[in-house]
């Protein structure tokens, strides 16, 4: 059966993207042109400013597809009854697909210029992140682990919220570098310590907190 011109737009608009993120990943950002994204599926440069008003319009599709796949990956790490746990779950499911990902990841922070991927002017510790999936999957970990008195209440669930993302992003980060060597350095010796520092500094018994990291070790083995 022959699709209708309704469908064939969704399935261009959608093919535009996905060559979007696979040019990305392969090649890295200078693959990021309107004419070789097109020749990519088959249509013309005119494809991309129908669909998206040009390359901007496209690249914004791009990184809104990519925080989707994120958020995906995120919401797959398993949840329990141990928030703490479940926060370190978090933590390797980040930076797992940030190492898996990472032209897709750079794009989407705002780190692969000329395209900016996100909005600089928001202060997540204050308004969070609107309308975004990924960021309200951590402020719902933190609320419960202060629900289950892991961490003190003194402070905003934005604020540690955007104390724990700092400390991630600032992690993964330094590992795309290639500061932190080859292997799984990066998070054995550095993040998941950094992170048990950080949660006890924030309120958990050390104790607790490396029984909440023994347990997301084992359940991710």
């Amino acid at each position: 059966m022959n699709r209708g011109p309704r469908e064939a737009n969704v399935g261009t608009r959608d093919r535009l993207i996905e060559a979007g993120i696979r040019l990305l990943e392969q090649y890295g950002p200078e693959a990021l042109q309107a004419r070789r994204i097109a020749a990519e599926v088959g249509a013309s440069t005119m494809a991309v400013y129908t669909h998206f008003n040009g390359m901007g319009g496209l690249m914004q599709s791009v990184v809104a597809e990519a925080l989707t796949r994120f958020g995906a990956a995120l919401a797959a790490a398993e949840r329990s009854d141990d928030p703490v746990a479940d926060f370190f779950r978090m933590g390797m499911a980040y930076r797992d697909y940030a190492m898996a990902n990472p032209q897709r990841y750079r794009l989407m922070f705002g780190l692969t210029p000329p395209w900016n991927g996100c909005d600089t002017d928001i202060d997540i510790t204050t308004q969070g992140i609107p309308g975004d999936a990924t960021f309200a999957q951590l402020t719902e970990i933190v609320e419960r682990m202060i629900a289950a008195g892991r961490l003190h209440g003194d402070s905003s669930v934005l604020d540690l919220a955007g104390r724990i993302w700092a400390l991630t992003h600032g992690v993964v980060m330094l590992e795309l570098a290639g500061y932190f060597g080859a292997g799984d350095r990066a998070i054995t010796d550095i993040l998941l310590p950094a992170s048990v520092d950080l949660i006890v500094g924030m309120g958990d018994e050390r104790g607790r907190a490396e029984q909440s990291l023994h347990s997301a070790l084992s359940s991710t083995a």
